[in-house]
């Protein structure tokens, strides 16, 4: 894989904080996100960049080693390593370390050492696992409940996924080997891909609870019946007992969300009753509540 300059990917400079660095990633994250290019392969690609860029210059230890090594930072501690081993070797054979390597370029380090040879003509290959990978999905509260398949583009190639139903807002999952490239047989690394539930108008979600209201109206507050109420698989049908007070919540079991993993088991649904007073009365309308009102001193 060509060496990708982190900085220029977010559009910023090498000074830049790590509050330019959220800044800048948020903006890109925003305009390139899968879910506003669904077609457009160019743009899922360097949204896959911009969250490799943002893995890595939001870290500040990663951030120093790229800074320090560039393409080649993930294996800075092996030119360390291998640097004080030829100073050792150096110093035991009564010589001075300065004419070993070049510091100003690692590029004939890594070169020999992944694909050159000793001096004995042996060839040395040391073998390094692919970077981690970090990505984040949105998906909407009612994608959440169910699972379902969900097609994702990495690095230039699509791969299709299994959403699990009752994803958690937040919660990450690995896959294995989609990551960066393993160096010389090495093992790819993982991504890791962390949820983001959108906000739902109507549901408010809490574990594996759900959380509506319902606006009623006051005369079947005050006289009882029956209505349906939304749920995220359809309508229900719940009573209303006489006299029901504003604010009133009342619990449907198994109608929330389904338990992460758990086939078959669901949390419940919280109807909060917010009772409507009636506006635009007409002259008989206010006789009657005057007469209920009588009646009530």
């Amino acid at each position: 894989m060509s060496f990708i300059d982190y900085y220029e990917i977010l559009k910023i400079n090498k000074t830049a904080t790590g509050d330019d660095i959220k800044k800048a990633y948020r903006k890109l994250a925003r305009k390139l996100h899968p879910d506003l290019n669904p077609n457009d392969k160019e743009a899922n690609k360097k949204f896959q960049q911009i969250n490799e860029a943002n893995e890595v210059l939001s870290d500040p230890e990663k951030r120093k080693k790229y800074d320090q090594y560039g393409e080649n930072w993930q294996h800075g501690e092996e030119f360390e390593k291998a640097k004080q081993a030829q100073g050792r070797s150096a110093r035991a054979g009564g010589q001075s370390f300065s004419g070993g390597f070049d510091e100003s370029d690692y590029s004939d380090f890594f070169g020999s050492m992944f694909g050159g040879s000793t001096g004995g003509g042996r060839s040395r290959q040391a073998k390094f696992r692919g970077q981690d990978y970090n990505s984040e999905l949105q998906i909407s509260l009612r994608d959440a409940f169910a699972s379902h398949p969900r097609t994702l583009n990495i690095n230039g190639k699509q791969v299709r996924i299994q959403i699990p139903a009752g994803i958690e807002n937040g919660q990450t999952i690995k896959l294995a080997g989609y990551g960066g490239k393993g160096m010389n047989g090495g093992p790819d690394g993982d991504l890791f891909i962390t949820f983001s539930i959108i906000s739902d108008p109507h549901f408010k979600r809490a574990g594996s609870d759900l959380y509506t209201s319902f606006n009623l109206d006051l005369y079947t507050a005050v006289l009882g019946g029956e209505i349906m109420v939304d749920t995220l698989t359809g309508k229900i049908k719940l009573k209303i007992p006489p006299e029901t007070q504003n604010g009133t919540k009342t619990r449907v079991k198994g109608k929330g969300f389904p338990v992460y993993k758990k086939e078959g088991q669901f949390g419940d649904l919280y109807v909060t009753y917010q009772i409507q007073i009636p506006t635009q009365l007409s002259e008989r309308k206010k006789e009657l509540f005057t007469e209920l009102a009588n009646l009530s001193k």
